[in-house]
């Protein structure tokens, strides 16, 4: 019996949706990281973007435990001489709710031109409302 491999040609896309209303981002990311790269699928192949689309809802409801809201911290450079910029993750989560979300599942694909495909199919939106109706995305529900 021989091993099936996956390749672009036999790989189907689906759509799932996730409500991120109440739940730990890490475990909101994580959930979504595995469906992007497609580990859920028993036809799961390392060197193949076999993973579904991913739409996620309620952005700005998204929660963190401990005290990350106030610890943790998000940096960007602008790439010039005093050019860092520092938010806390309450500040991202009221305002850039999105970004905070995308950054998180972002940060757990694969680096390179495969990790690139796979975070293209990510959509994520700071309120229930999306475009992607017409996909008739399945729910999927986080523990």
């Amino acid at each position: 019996m021989k091993t099936f491999m996956a390749n672009k040609e036999n790989v189907n896309h689906k759509w799932f949706i996730i409500d991120a209303e109440g739940k730990p981002l890490g475990r909101l990311a994580t959930k979504a990281a595995t469906i992007l790269k497609g580990k859920h699928k028993a036809t799961f192949t390392p060197n193949v973007d076999c993973g579904d689309n991913v739409i996620i809802i309620n952005a700005k409801k998204v929660e963190l435990t401990g005290n990350k809201l106030d610890d943790k911290i998000y940096y960007n450079h602008s790439r010039f001489t005093g050019g860092l910029r520092e938010r806390t993750a309450r500040v991202m989560r009221d305002n850039y709710s999105v970004e905070m979300v995308e950054r998180a599942v972002k940060d757990m694909l694969p680096n390179g031109k495969l990790g690139r495909q796979m975070y293209k199919k990510l959509f994520v939106y700071a309120d229930e409302n999306h475009k992607q109706e017409a996909q008739k995305p399945e729910k999927v529900e986080i523990k």
